[in-house]
């Protein structure tokens, strides 16, 4: 399992087991992505996107099937294990930011390394670094709520980037980001993939953001309906190629 940065056989993820509620949102899904891989998983609303994404990173639990990450099998390993895992290797972004209101930007962003007992001088030079990339370094002594939505994006960014991760797991990054500040993110992902092999996989909705990826996964009713890999097209032959498969499953849907 090593060879691979995650591997997935046959997941599966089950709600309200054992009631009349009872839905399958993953069936039987299996995965492989690779170390230095940048993954965009797309597909319609309700497809299992964020379920799947949730499932493949150790913040929710699969109802079965195996998920390895760095070849270890994460349903294996005990709560304590797995926040160690995280920090170790992960690094989030989502779209609700999960900033701390009590704490300020320079806090939430020092988070991950203060709980490593990482020394404060450099966590402050990885701060200072990483904030002025992102054009936040002006914020620091702010608290969330001060910040506009794009800030506090940007910042729960550099929180996901300060620990260096193996893997950043995105989901939506660039949700309330302007298209500047999109680009400017989408630059940055693209540049720690390709010059630091880290591993990307990042849930988007538009075609554009897609592009930058390296792979396309796209999911309808909790299965993996198409991939589409970008090899040697150019960033707009693969946009077009993102587009036309979106198009196809939107006429899809209209003539059901």
């Amino acid at each position: 399992m090593s060879e691979h940065v995650l591997e997935v056989i046959q997941l599966k993820k089950v709600y309200g087991i054992h009631t009349s509620s009872e839905f399958e949102a993953l069936h039987d899904i299996d995965f492989i992505c690779d170390q230095g891989e940048f993954i965009c998983i797309m597909g319609p609303s309700g497809s299992g996107k964020s379920t799947f994404i949730n499932n493949i990173s150790t913040i929710d639990n699969p109802t079965s099937g195996k998920v390895y990450i760095q070849g270890r099998e994460i349903r294996t390993m005990s709560s304590n294990e797995i926040g160690q895992f995280r920090y170790d290797n992960l690094g989030f972004i989502f779209q609700d930011f999960n900033l701390l209101d009590s704490h300020t930007i320079y806090e939430n962003i020092a988070m991950p390394l203060s709980l490593k007992k990482v020394k404060p001088k450099i966590i402050n030079d990885k701060i200072q670094q990483l904030s002025k990339r992102l054009n936040i370094d002006t914020l620091l002594k702010k608290y969330p709520h001060e910040c506009s939505g794009g800030q506090r994006q940007r910042a729960a960014i550099c929180r996901a980037l300060i620990n260096n991760p193996k893997i950043i797991i995105a989901d939506e990054p660039t949700g309330n980001l302007d298209s500047v500040n999109s680009n400017e993110l989408l630059k940055i992902l693209q540049q720690l993939n390709k010059e630091n092999s880290v591993t990307i996989i990042m849930v988007s909705h538009d075609p554009l953001i897609a592009s930058y990826s390296s792979r396309l996964i796209y999911i309808k009713d909790g299965r993996i309906e198409q991939t589409l890999e970008r090899k040697d097209l150019t960033q707009e032959d693969y946009f077009q190629q993102i587009v036309e498969i979106n198009s196809s499953e939107s006429r899809a849907a209209l003539q059901q």
